[in-house]
């Protein structure tokens, strides 16, 4: 759309005022919102203060430009309908109109393009799991679930069927493409999958189904977290990584000559992202709650390995062919960047591929149930067990801070280190529990 057709369209559907979106390091959504009369001006950039947003500018530097993407223009459905809101996404500029280095949107831009150099086309789906939780009587999230059904189970058990089909309906008005929706296999746990796309869309995507999910949970009285393990004894929620690689029309994943109809190219990309997961862990599994999600026992992938049709390795290749051959990373959660998430495993797939980089063997059997020396025949190691392990493998990794650049690279260290920080130092009730009494 050209401003002039945002125009009109503001004018024809009574929209008097739109958000100017964008996401920090951390991965939160933030916007600051302007009446209609005020578009024209704003389609050049809104100042906004740098420096109070988590990992972007020092107060010094702290003038910053929020620039829309005119083709992210959505109407919010959920808002009043006389007097209608829509929204833009925004990347960040610096003061001088360049695009600031540290925006994870532009991280991705970034990383994009050096594949489209190459000729390719880095297609996405996720799968975003999340839970429903109750409310207490002022409205705060507790984490007592409101059903007790499982896996594909239904209403009446399934206490989330209305709020999860108007979660569908509002994203559909928004322009997603619903593919399914069901319930997991944690109580109270979710899943909805929308189309995948080229891998911007799906970064922004994902931000927006996140707003909308907790959004429409709200309306409904509940509480909705893309938090990873919130319940000890529960499985924790993923968001599943669906990725191809195509060069104008042909998907390079495909071999139809290889007995299982997978490509060098994919078992390259492999490579890279197994050389560098250890890394872009710290990126996809970004909190220190998402390592107790990273466990035994609860189908999330542990070891470093890869397979055909089997769940339970890190890489999973699908049973399907020609364009829609995939792989699916395992180890991802909802919590993550998605900007930054995805210009690492797409930075570390290229690389592979450039470097011909070859994976371990693919894995043979239940990687659940093998003994550890079962497999070390087919895994390339452990995935980290803590978000500072993480962060050792992302401080000396050299294709992450080149992809995340030095600014976005040492803020996001710096946050995290802090984070870990403040775990140690805190006092929890399991200690308690444990200790007082017995001490």
């Amino acid at each position: 759309m050209e401003r002039n057709d945002i125009i009109q369209f503001i004018d024809e559907n009574d929209v008097k005022f739109i958000r100017f979106q964008f996401t920090d390091i951390s991965g939160i959504m933030k916007n600051t919102a302007i009446t209609d009369s005020h578009l024209e001006k704003a389609f050049d950039g809104i100042f906004f203060d740098g420096s109070s947003i988590e990992g972007f500018a020092r107060i010094e530097e702290s003038d910053m430009l929020l620039v829309p993407d005119l083709d992210t223009l959505a109407l919010i459905p959920w808002r009043p309908q006389q007097g209608k809101v829509a929204r833009f996404i925004c990347d960040v500029l610096g003061q001088s109109g360049e695009p600031f280095e540290g925006d994870p949107r532009n991280i991705l831009k970034r990383t994009i393009k050096k594949a489209h150099d190459l000729g390719y086309i880095f297609n996405v789906g996720p799968e975003c799991e999340f839970f429903l939780f109750n409310t207490d009587d002022q409205g705060l999230p507790t984490t007592r679930t409101h059903d007790t059904a499982s896996y594909f189970d239904l209403a009446p058990i399934d206490l989330g069927e209305n709020a999860r089909r108007e979660m569908c309906l509002v994203l559909e008005e928004m322009g997603f493409i619903i593919e399914a929706s069901h319930h997991e296999v944690a109580t109270g746990q979710h899943e909805i999958d929308f189309r995948y796309d080229e891998a911007l869309k799906t970064a922004d995507n994902i931000m927006t189904f996140k707003m909308v999910v907790k959004i429409i949970a709200q309306k409904h009285g509940l509480h909705a977290t893309f938090m990873p393990k919130p319940l000890r004894s529960q499985a924790g929620s993923g968001m599943h990584i669906n990725m191809s690689l195509f060069k104008g029309n042909e998907n390079i994943f495909f071999n139809p000559k290889d007995s299982k109809n997978i490509s060098e190219e994919a078992k390259y990309f492999i490579g890279g992202v197994f050389a560098h997961i250890k890394a872009i862990t710290a990126i996809t599994n970004p909190l220190i709650n998402s390592y107790k999600r990273l466990v035994p026992g609860y189908e999330a992938p542990t070891h470093i390995s890869w397979a055909h049709r089997n769940r339970s390795p890190l890489i999973r290749i699908p049973t399907q062919s020609g364009s829609n051959t995939r792989l699916e990373l395992r180890s991802p959660d909802p919590s993550c960047n998605p900007y930054l998430a995805l210009a690492c495993i797409l930075a570390a797939g290229l690389e592979g591929i450039k470097n011909k980089i070859l994976p371990s063997d693919e894995l043979e059997g239940n990687a659940f149930t093998m003994a550890e020396h079962e497999l070390a025949k087919s895994s390339a190691g452990n995935l980290p067990k803590t978000l500072s392990e993480a962060l050792d493998e992302f401080e000396k990794d050299t294709l992450v801070r080149e992809t995340l650049g030095e600014h976005a690279f040492n803020r996001y260290l710096t946050v995290k280190r802090v984070e870990c920080l403040d775990y140690s130092a805190e006092v929890h009730n399991w200690e308690i529990d444990r200790y007082l009494a017995t001490y």
